[in-house]
C-alpha cells in the first residue's frame, strides 16, 4: 500500500507541470493573433411617400340655350384652352351645339386632361389640354339595312304591326305620320292594311339608331293614304304624298298614341260624378296612368295648373285664335313652364286622374276663337305642298322609292 500511494503523488507531480506548460502555450498564441475591431456601418433609409394623384371625370349634356362658353366655365375649363379651341380647326364642331350633344371632362386632381364631345353614336371628337392642342376626330359611316313590312289589321293597328315584325319605334312613326288624317283610336277597322319600308343604320353590327321610313302605306276604310321621304336642298326632311302635298297639318288628330275614345264631345253630357247636366266640350282618351300627352301643334303654354274640376291642366296657345286644352293630369313635363314654346309632338305631360275624374283619362279641347269645337270632326289646316322648284328632284326620289317597294314586296310574296 506504501509503493502504491509513492506511485500515484509521483504521476500526480507529473501532469501538474505538464498542464501548466500546456496553459503558457495556449495564451501565447493568442497574445499573437490580432483581435478584429467591431465595425458599425451606419445606414440611412429614405422612406418615399408615394402619393397617387386622383384620376376623375365630369359629364355634361347640352340643354336647349346652352353655349358653349358657359359649358366650359362651369367646368372649370381653362380660358387659354377656350380660346385655342374657338380659334382652332374644329371651333365649328364645339360651337354648333344640340340639345343631346355631351361633354365628358377628364381631370388629374384639378389639372384639366382632356375634352371630348359626342354628338350621337357616330361622332365624337377629344382635345387634349396643351400648349398647342391635339385633336382626335372620329366620324363613322353605319352600314344602313332597308326592310320592308305589310300587314293587314284584325284588331288593332299596333298588334298588326308588331306581327309583321315592325319596331316599336317605327310603328310609333308611321302612325304620327297619318296621325294627321288618321285619328288610331276612332278611325281604324277590321281589314285596313299597311306597307311600310324603312332603313336602320348599323355599326359594327350593333343598331345605332331607330329605323327611318323611307315610304309608308296605309289604306284606311278603303282610302288610300301614302307617305315618302325627301330631303329639300337645305338638308331638311319632309313628308309628301306621291302628289307632292304635305302629310304635315297644323295639329296632329289626337294628342295620344293607341288610346281610345272613352267619351265624345257632348254639349248634353250626364256628368259621371256630379250626376248632372253638363257640357262635355271635348274628347276623353281613356289610357293608363302616365301615359305621355303630345302638343297637337305648335303653341306657347299660357296656363299649367290646377284648374277646378279639371284638377292639372295645360293650355297652349296656337295660331289663328287656335287654343287647346289637356286635363286631369298626372304630372307635367317638367322642363315646362307657363310660356314655354312647343312643338307638335313635344311631351307636355302625363295622363292621370287629377280633379273630377273616376279613372285615368285625358280630356282634350279644341277651341277656335270663343268657340268649342269636336276635335274628331274639325278640319285640321293644311301645311304647305312642296315647292314647285323641288318638285323635279321629288318626282325622281318618288320613283325610285316606289320601285324598291314594288321589287321588295315581290320578292316577299315569292318567299312566301
Amino acid at each position: 500500500m506504501a509503493i502504491l500511494k509513492e506511485l500515484k503523488l509521483k504521476n500526480f507531480s507529473l501532469i501538474i507541470p505538464a498542464f501548466l506548460a500546456v496553459l503558457i502555450v495556449f495564451f501565447a498564441a493568442q497574445e499573437d493573433e490580432e483581435i478584429p475591431e467591431l465595425s458599425i456601418e451606419q445606414s440611412s433609409i429614405n422612406l418615399e411617400v408615394s402619393i397617387e394623384k386622383n384620376k376623375h371625370s365630369s359629364f355634361y349634356t347640352v340643354e336647349e340655350g346652352d353655349s358653349m362658353s358657359v359649358i366650359f366655365e362651369e367646368n372649370k375649363v381653362p380660358l387659354n384652352l377656350t380660346y385655342r379651341i374657338l380659334r382652332g380647326p374644329h371651333k365649328n364642331d364645339f360651337a354648333n351645339l344640340i340639345p343631346g350633344n355631351e361633354f365628358e371632362f377628364h381631370f388629374l386632381d384639378n389639372e384639366l386632361l382632356k375634352i371630348e364631345l359626342r354628338k350621337g353614336s357616330l361622332f365624337s371628337l377629344s382635345v387634349i389640354n396643351s400648349n398647342e392642342p391635339e385633336y382626335e376626330l372620329i366620324n363613322l359611316e353605319p352600314e344602313v339595312i332597308r326592310e320592308f313590312k305589310s300587314g293587314k289589321i284584325i284588331s288593332s293597328f299596333y298588334e298588326a304591326a308588331l306581327e309583321s315584325g315592325i319596331p316599336d319605334s317605327v310603328i310609333m312613326d308611321l302612325a304620327y305620320l297619318f296621325g294627321w288624317d288618321i285619328d288610331f283610336i276612332f278611325d281604324i277597322r277590321e281589314g285596313d292594311s299597311f306597307k311600310v319600308l324603312y332603313e336602320t343604320p348599323y355599326v359594327e353590327g350593333a343598331k345605332i339608331d331607330n329605323g327611318d321610313i323611307l315610304y309608308a302605306e296605309f289604306i284606311n276604310q278603303e282610302q288610300e293614304y301614302t307617305a315618302i321621304r325627301y330631303f329639300d336642298r337645305s338638308g331638311e326632311k319632309f313628308y309628301f304624298d306621291k302628289d307632292g302635298n304635305s302629310l304635315k297639318k297644323a295639329f296632329l288628330r289626337a294628342p295620344l298614341d293607341f288610346a281610345y275614345v272613352s267619351s265624345h264631345f257632348n254639349p248634353r253630357r250626364k256628368h259621371p260624378i256630379l250626376n248632372k247636366i253638363r257640357a262635355h266640350n271635348g274628347v276623353d282618351y281613356a289610357a293608363k296612368r302616365n301615359t305621355p300627352i303630345r302638343s297637337t301643334g305648335d303653341g306657347v303654354i299660357i296656363h299649367q295648373g290646377w284648374k277646378s274640376g279639371y284638377g292639372r291642366t295645360i293650355q297652349i296657345r296656337h295660331g289663328g285664335e287656335i287654343t287647346t286644352l289637356y286635363a286631369h293630369l298626372e304630372s307635367y313635363n317638367k322642363k315646362l313652364s307657363e310660356g314655354s314654346k312647343v312643338n307638335q309632338g313635344t311631351v307636355i305631360g302625363y295622363v292621370g286622374d287629377s280633379g273630377l275624374a273616376t279613372a285615368p283619362h285625358l280630356h282634350y279641347e279644341f277651341k277656335v276663337g270663343d268657340k268649342r269645337t269636336d276635335p274628331l270632326k274639325v278640319r285640321l289646316p293644311d301645311d304647305k305642298p312642296i315647292d314647285k322648284m323641288e318638285l323635279p328632284k321629288f318626282n325622281q326620289t318618288k320613283s325610285q322609292i316606289l320601285d324598291l317597294t314594288k321589287k321588295l314586296s315581290i320578292m316577299i310574296a315569292d318567299a312566301n
